[in-house]
């Protein structure tokens, strides 16, 4: 007899049905074809022990089992529960009549018991789309399966429950969730706020300017001055994720199997903080079987590299392309897969080894060649894609002791969203732009023009200062971002003043060359 049912792969952040169709006929052996790995190749033996416990016999007869399409390549264990209902139906110990209606998936454990799947949203997002009328999976991945309401979410716990449920001998509750309920309940709910920080009002400053255009940002200053302390606060001051925004992030997520499963949808902007001996391959994502690297991770969030000039060159130099493209394709032999890298990135390091280069008070035992090579550790080319150089200096004693209460994230944010939207609306019409940060060159010189006082300002500064040619674009995206946070339409001499400042590491004293 032979039976069909429906489970799913995922590829990337997207997901393809695919069709199990078994049959069962004279003879002895368990055939298993349609590219699966090794994972999908043993699950005879999780399917047989799990329907031997749950009081059904697994037959001994001939059992093709056939998943299509035949071309792409199956992996994991999440197929064990599609195979397993559909063994049962072709034997004749299960009805088959509603089947053609679900999508399946989930592993089995030896006692029947159902484990958790990856990449449970794209998959009812795929299901929906292709027809089905529910899905049957987890329970413990029902609720981020359940953000897709037109799909009826089936949570199982056992084999036993599946059985039943197409036996029509127990009712199981759909999960249900409200999306926008879920949406709004969790949206500012951040851990970290500004108000926590004593002193470092420019930082702050910097930090603001960087929320409000999207641009990267670099900390540039000695141990223990609140480097890390000022980027762990800098996504609760970004605006709130959109609905389209929370329901990508969480697909990510969800592939990777860190969506917590109490969570059904991600609110608030991812913060993710590697390690400066995380591998190429883990930032960037990939592996024999890909999977989405830490800048995916921090689509729609902040990307936070502490200790910069310690990470591997090969790391931080794969990381060039995404941050201009915002997106990263891992190519393999037999198939490319593209994940979003949409993220704004924040740096910190010491200016030297010792970390007390340019310190007000400690003198630095560094020379002047080893401060050089420290420096040159980060290439001139990610230099240019980061828009803010902030200088961070220690606290002094009467700002760490003061009570007087700091400006706490909300206020803050309510300024960036302002901002943001005043480029929302100015970028409606352009592909892919979304804040100051993106623009290209080309819309850099229609968007930030400046008069001839403000060349005159540019002129000087860039020759007084020792400035970079490079600089000359990221001052006049930050002036632009400036400008609006001030409400104001055109760039003035003070909003070019003070993007100047922001350009430390291409001065003469800081120069990487």
């Amino acid at each position: 007899m032979l039976v069909k049912t429906f489970s799913s792969a995922v590829y990337g952040i997207e997901a393809t049905t695919i069709t199990v169709e078994v049959n069962i006929s004279t003879g002895t052996k368990y055939y298993i074809v349609g590219l699966p790995d090794n994972a999908v190749k043993e699950s005879l033996q999780r399917i047989e022990s799990a329907i031997n416990s749950s009081g059904y016999k697994m037959p001994r007869q001939k059992i093709v089992v056939n998943l299509a399409p035949a071309d792409i390549r199956k992996e994991g264990s999440s197929y064990d529960l599609a195979i397993a209902t559909a063994i049962l139906a072709a034997s004749g110990q299960l009805s088959s009549d509603n089947m053609h209606a679900y999508v399946i998936l989930g592993e089995l454990s030896l006692d029947g018991n159902i484990q958790a799947v990856k990449g449970s949203l794209p998959i009812a997002l795929q299901a929906a789309k292709d027809g089905f009328s529910g899905i049957l999976l987890p329970e413990v991945n029902a609720r981020e399966a359940a953000i897709v309401d037109s799909l009826e979410v089936i949570g199982i716990r056992t084999l036993h429950d599946i059985i039943d449920f197409f036996e029509q001998r127990k009712h199981i509750s759909p999960t249900k969730v409200n999306l926008q309920d879920e949406f709004d309940h969790q949206i500012n709910s951040y851990d970290v706020d500004f108000a926590d920080v004593k002193g470092q009002e420019n930082i702050k400053r910097a930090l603001e300017i960087a929320a409000a255009g999207g641009h990267n940002v670099i900390l540039i200053g000695p141990p223990g001055a609140g480097k890390t302390m000022l980027a762990k606060r800098l996504s609760s001051i970004l605006p709130p994720l959109t609905v389209d925004e929370s329901l990508e992030t969480t697909k990510i997520h969800s592939v990777s199997g860190q969506l917590s499963s109490l969570s059904s949808l991600m609110t608030i902007r991812p913060y993710r903080a590697p390690h400066h001996t995380i591998s190429d391959v883990a930032l960037v994502g990939g592996g024999t079987n890909p999977q989405p690297g830490e800048i995916s991770l921090a689509h729609n969030g902040v990307l936070f590299l502490d200790e910069l000039p310690e990470f591997k060159r090969s790391v931080l130099e794969v990381m060039r392309q995404p941050l201009e493209s915002r997106t990263i394709t891992i190519s393999r032999a037999k198939l490319s897969v593209d994940y979003p890298a949409s993220f704004m990135l924040i740096a910190a390091m010491n200016p030297c080894p010792c970390g007390y280069y340019n310190h007000p008070e400690k003198e630095c035992i560094c020379g002047p060649h080893v401060v050089q090579r420290y420096l040159s550790k980060v290439s001139g080319p990610l230099l240019d894609r980061i828009d803010l150089h902030v200088e961070v200096t220690p606290v002094e004693f009467n700002e760490l002791a003061s009570r007087r209460p700091a400006e706490k994230s909300s206020d803050i944010r309510k300024r960036v969203i302002a901002a943001r939207q005043i480029q929302r609306e100015r970028f409606d019409r352009v592909a892919n732009i979304h804040n100051n940060a993106q623009m290209s060159t080309k819309m850099v010189r229609e968007v930030c023009q400046i008069d001839d006082n403000g060349n005159l300002l540019l002129k000087a500064a860039m020759e007084r200062l020792g400035l970079s040619a490079r600089a000359y674009d990221r001052i006049l995206k930050v002036s632009r971002t400036i400008a609006d946070m001030e409400g104001c339409q055109h760039i003035g001499n003070e909003h070019l003043a003070e993007a100047i400042q922001f350009r430390s590491l291409d001065r003469e004293n800081w120069s990487t060359y």
